[in-house]
């Protein structure tokens, strides 16, 4: 027996979030912001804190500083019912931290990497791949030591019956120098959104990108905004599932991480992968009835009660 369904690896950081803002900043020049938040940031925190929410068993492995955003992260983490036993808190380098200043479904990012970027494999607890049903790895690009450790970690998890997941996000240089050939065939399932997936693989449209990464993936969920979310699997036809759209939205902070949640939690209790689609696309749309990325995220009951009465969800 496994402790733990789910364990998130990866980046740690408080958000920021600056909502109803009057335009683009510019330089030498003030704007106005009407709406702040600060919160637990960083897409695999989101993503631990609301598959803990759902009902799975989650643990965290991540570095942060030993300063007050570090304790803001552990305690948000604690609060969302998420294991801190595989956080390590480190004295030389601070906290990470993000500027998100929020335009409808779109948003502009700055980060302070901080720790999070010194985490490597040599920091992991090897408990962490005996004790996980599944681990769950989101921007990696934002993380140079677990980046370059990559291929080993997926072996290790390999190696020890654990299913996993991959959301590469955004890479701020803009070198996406991830080999996918080699990388997904050791995935479970590859969750990229669509517009991550065409630079990753040098593509001008959707469809080309994936006809590069469809003889390499076992499975992949390819998020698509507005759209909705497209399902591929060795051997099956695709699966497109339309969004379920919010007519009100707070924000999008998050939605993404929000959909991977839903994924994965179901994934991890075992549900057939279209059902994990379907389940993922109503966990982003709830996401965006709140401000940040876990604000409307309690519990499951409440969730799945949003999903139907705002979005029809059944």
């Amino acid at each position: 027996m496994k402790t733990f369904d789910i364990i998130a690896l990866g980046e740690l950081n408080v958000d920021l979030i600056l909502n109803q803002i009057e335009s683009e900043p510019e330089i030498g020049k003030e704007k106005f912001a009407k709406q702040m938040t600060l919160t637990l940031g960083s897409s695999t925190a989101i993503f631990a804190a609301n598959a803990a929410a759902l009902g799975a068993k989650v643990a965290f492995c991540g570095m942060i500083g030993n300063d007050a955003f570090g304790d803001l992260v552990e305690s948000s983490l604690k609060a969302k019912g998420v294991d801190t036993r595989y956080l390590i808190r480190h004295d030389k380098y601070a906290t990470g931290a993000t500027i998100c200043m929020s335009y409808d479904e779109d948003r502009a990012n700055l980060t302070y990497q901080g720790a999070m970027d010194y985490m490597s494999l040599e920091d992991i607890h090897p408990e962490v791949f005996q004790e996980a049903k599944h681990i769950h790895i989101s921007s990696i690009f934002m993380q140079s030591g677990v980046k370059r450790d990559l291929m080993k970690i997926l072996e290790l998890c390999k190696a020890n019956g654990v299913t996993t997941s991959l959301d590469t996000q955004w890479d701020p240089v803009e070198q996406w120098d991830l080999d996918y050939k080699q990388v997904l065939p050791l995935l479970t399932v590859f969750m990229p959104n669509e517009t991550e997936l065409k630079y990753l693989t040098g593509s001008q449209t959707l469809e080309e990108a994936i006809e590069k990464i469809r003889p390499y993936a076992n499975a992949a969920v390819i998020k698509c905004g507005s759209k909705g979310s497209l399902l591929l699997r060795k051997g099956q036809p695709d699966r497109m599932q339309e969004a379920l759209l919010n007519k009100h939205v707070v924000d999008c902070i998050g939605a993404g991480d929000s959909f991977n949640s839903g994924f994965i939690t179901r994934l991890a209790a075992g549900d057939p992968l279209d059902r994990c689609q379907q389940y993922g696309n109503m966990t982003g749309a709830v996401n965006t009835t709140a401000a940040g990325g876990t604000t409307a995220f309690t519990n499951r009951e409440d969730v799945e009660r949003i999903g139907r009465e705002r979005f029809g969800w059944q």
